[in-house]
């Protein structure tokens, strides 16, 4: 086991065609404000505020042809242990561990049926630490390797889990530190194209998530999943303009 029991999502940034336009949809949908680095060495990455405190980063692109969409990292004591792990867990070090200024260190990996996430080790930026409305909510895996994909991760971070039973019969798989869920997992949906791969979802908890669905497309964005009803609250699954997913949730 590479990481105590007490790993759990620290961070989240958005990859971004242009980061002042995605920067606008988010704060005409969550209020946000968004803060460009003004020092070269963070490449134009943005923070994003909610009520004065960090919710998420936006950032540009870093290779050719990579999709925008939105990533978790989950906190990391030591990241070249971390990375170490990983491999030997089955999965794959896709960016290795490397210094962001004084502002921590951070890694990108794969799990061994393909969904990319990253891991924060934090020194002057904590992570996210903003709450209420806007903010982060839940992540996801929408795996199509849920069976390797569990154990990979119960490994590696030394989660509990937790499952219930869904209507299609299929299970949903809470990851757990101390009792408590922290993450969640499941089979990817039919509904998905074959051609998309595995991948972490994340939620912003919103007050209304009917109000939050209809204002994503009055900005441009596109509906994935209407807002329904589970045992935990409402939620719902739409996309930004530049087709970045993301959930919309209101807890119970």
């Amino acid at each position: 086991m590479a990481e105590t029991t007490g790993t759990r999502p620290i961070w989240i940034d958005l990859a971004a065609n242009d980061v002042a336009t995605a920067g606008s949809f988010y704060t005409g949908l969550f209020g946000w404000e968004v803060n460009v680095s003004p020092d070269p060495q963070y490449g134009g990455y943005a923070r994003a505020l909610a009520r004065g405190a960090d919710v998420a980063g936006i950032g540009p692109k870093m290779m050719p042809g990579q999709p925008s969409a939105w990533s978790v990292y989950f906190g990391a004591s030591d990241e070249a242990t971390l990375a170490a792990a990983v491999a030997a867990a089955g999965g794959t070090v896709v960016v290795p561990p490397m210094e962001i200024g004084d502002q921590g260190h951070m890694a990108i990996f794969a799990d061994p049926a393909g969904a990319f996430f990253g891991a924060w080790q934090p020194e002057t930026m904590v992570g996210f630490n903003a709450e209420g409305s806007g903010t982060f909510g839940w992540a996801e895996l929408n795996s199509r390797g849920i069976d390797v994909a569990l154990p990979f991760y119960t490994t590696l971070f030394g989660w509990g889990t937790h499952a219930s039973d869904m209507p299609d019969g299929s299970k949903y798989t809470e990851f757990q530190v101390d009792g408590k869920s922290v993450a969640g997992a499941t089979v990817m949906s039919a509904m998905v194209p074959a051609q998309v791969p595995s991948y972490w979802l994340v939620y912003f908890e919103v007050d209304d998530v009917d109000a939050a669905f209809a204002k994503v497309l009055e900005l441009g964005g596109s509906q994935m999943l209407s807002p329904m009803d589970f045992p935990g609250g409402r939620f719902g699954i739409v996309a930004d303009p530049e087709g970045a997913a993301f959930g919309l949730l209101h807890s119970a």
